[in-house]
């Protein structure tokens, strides 16, 4: 094999919220050749707390790492023609650790950890109106319990810690992209302390016009400067690992929050492109281009990639599902109407409608468009299951909309991938329910494709130009299963106003304190609309409950 083929290697880093993955790359293909993947311990300390613990996320990297290499070694190729790395990381999870000794300070806060509740509510008190979006224009984001600046300032306020490492200048804080690439590129002796635009953006913390950390939104949230990485573009050299380990001597060239990273994945590159990733949650980004557009309906701005520390940033609108697959998780350990979620599919079309039965899956809230955390949300099981499967299609919907109302351009498709996506009445439904095609990708893993891209054009790395891909050459081979509607117009906007129903009448029902007769989180989960359907879940759920 010659030396120049055998070069021509991308690996990825792929830190998710529950597992990580080293996949390396063959191009000039972008050929998935060697791969491994490892879990990631869920802590729960409490309901609604999620946790990592930092360190066996780098230690899992470090062996998804030894075990792809070994892969790669068999097929011929030498670890030293992987020519760099690329990560992709789960957004928004916080980590502080101590920069003299490189220890945790605690346990990394996971992005959908709702403990800093009354941390927004604080917030909120001293803010004109209690405006939960009275940031948005400095930072794209409304205030909510979604974003690192609030962890991180719950974990200031709650952890002796990091308090104490804080008053003593030696608390390093940042997310999982700057805690693996710090580790990697040396640590205490001289790691490189850095996040990019696309983790950045999601901390509440960085000026969105800017690119820089914000001193309004670091003052408002107790954070020091000092304590922050240094913002940098997608795709450049931030430094080589040198931790001694299999990948010693290779650069990290790319760094992509995974929704971002997806976005590239799927060649969403134009403004107007945009995807859904269905997996636990929905993330649909939209790209808008150079635009960096303020949302007024609900959604996020954020920065969707920036290609080079030149390259002019590349904007998208956000809106993020909370609950996607979680909700079959919950009809198959809770109310046990599935055995397995893969059943969810078979069960949801042996019915032709949910017959009127809306399922509003708010177990932590609702996300875009609503951003209500006070949210709470069914006949036969068939019906249950598939308006569980329609429920994340109108969340879809609502965000399309949203979209649809901030930017004036209406999407004439929508790319999809993510576990869900391999549901193809879930597909089926969205595109009749939306009233779009849906492109389903057959790229398994589109995130770790996009970061490999971004790593492989990097200025020093130089084996991809992205820029024929944006002027609509496909140098990357891209293939898609199509959904057309085969709904009307009239009948998909009658089932969509039902939804809104629904989701008006979930508002308001969590409390702060559950009574002992209220402790099964079901009771506070019943769907909404008609009443007669309400009457009849409140059995079906009393009924379970007797069973158990």
């Amino acid at each position: 094999m010659a030396s120049l083929e055998r070069s021509k290697l991308i690996g990825v880093i792929d830190a998710g919220t529950n597992s990580a993955r080293f996949v390396i790359f063959k191009l000039p293909e972008f050929e998935e050749i060697a791969s491994h993947q490892e879990r990631i311990t869920q802590i729960v300390p409490h309901d609604g707390w999620t946790e990592h613990n930092p360190v066996e996320v780098l230690e899992a990297v470090r062996f998804c790492a030894v075990e792809a290499c070994h892969q790669v070694e068999k097929l011929g190729y030498l670890v030293k023609d992987i020519a760099a790395i690329g990560i992709t990381n789960q957004r928004e999870t916080t980590v502080v650790w101590d920069k003299n000794t490189g220890e945790p300070l605690y346990n990394a806060i996971v992005w959908n950890d709702i403990r800093t509740d009354k941390t927004v509510d604080r917030v909120l008190a001293r803010l004109p109106e209690q405006n939960h979006n009275h940031f948005r224009a400095l930072s794209g984001l409304p205030i909510s319990p979604y974003f690192s600046a609030l962890k991180l300032n719950w974990l200031k306020d709650n952890v002796v810690t990091v308090r104490k490492a804080c008053r003593e200048k030696r608390c390093y804080a940042g997310t999982i992209d700057t805690w693996l690439v710090w580790n990697l590129t040396g640590g205490p002796q001289g790691g490189a302390f850095v996040t990019d635009v696309t983790n950045a953006s999601r901390t509440l913390l960085m000026n969105i016009e800017t690119l820089h950390w914000d001193p309004l939104l670091t003052k408002t949230f107790s954070v020091h400067p000092d304590m922050l990485p240094e913002i940098r573009s997608s795709s450049e050299i931030y430094g080589t690992v040198k931790d001694g380990g299999v990948l010693n001597g290779i650069p990290i060239s790319a760094i992509l929050g995974n929704q971002q990273a997806s976005l590239v994945g799927q060649r969403c590159l134009k403004e107007g492109q945009a995807k859904n990733t269905y997996r636990k949650g929905c993330f649909l980004l939209y790209n808008t281009g150079t635009r960096c557009v303020q949302s007024t309906h609900g959604l996020v701005t954020t920065v969707a990639y920036q290609m080079g520390r030149n390259a002019p940033p590349i904007y998208a609108l956000e809106g993020s599902v909370a609950v996607a697959g979680v909700a079959m998780n919950w009809l198959r350990d809770n109310l046990k109407i599935i055995k397995d979620i893969k059943d969810s599919e078979q069960i949801a079309g042996s019915v032709s409608s949910t017959g009127d039965v809306y399922f509003v899956p708010a177990f932590t809230g609702l996300y875009a468009p609503y951003w209500r955390k006070d949210a709470r949300g069914f006949t036969t099981k068939h019906h249950f299951v598939r308006a569980a499967l329609e429920a994340v299609c109108f969340q879809t919907r609502d965000i399309i909309e949203a979209m649809k109302k901030d930017c004036g351009i209406n999407l004439n498709k929508l790319h999809a991938d993510g576990v869900m996506a391999s549901n193809s009445l879930l597909m089926q439904l969205q595109a009749d329910l939306s009233g779009i095609p849906v492109l389903k990708t057959e790229v398994h893993e589109p995130a770790a494709l996009g970061t490999a891209m971004a790593a492989a054009q990097a200025n020093g790395v130089d084996l991809y130009k992205l820029e024929a891909e944006i002027r609509g050459y496909t140098g990357v081979h891209s293939h898609h299963e199509t959904f057309l509607p085969t709904t009307t117009e009239e009948e998909r906007n009658a089932r969509y106003t039902k939804w809104k129903m629904a989701v008006q009448r979930s508002l308001g029902w969590a409390v702060s304190k559950k009574s002992e007769a209220m402790t099964d989180e079901r009771y506070s989960l019943l769907a909404s609309i008609p009443a007669g359907l309400f009457l009849a879940a409140t059995f079906l759920m009393l009924v379970h409950s007797q069973q158990r």
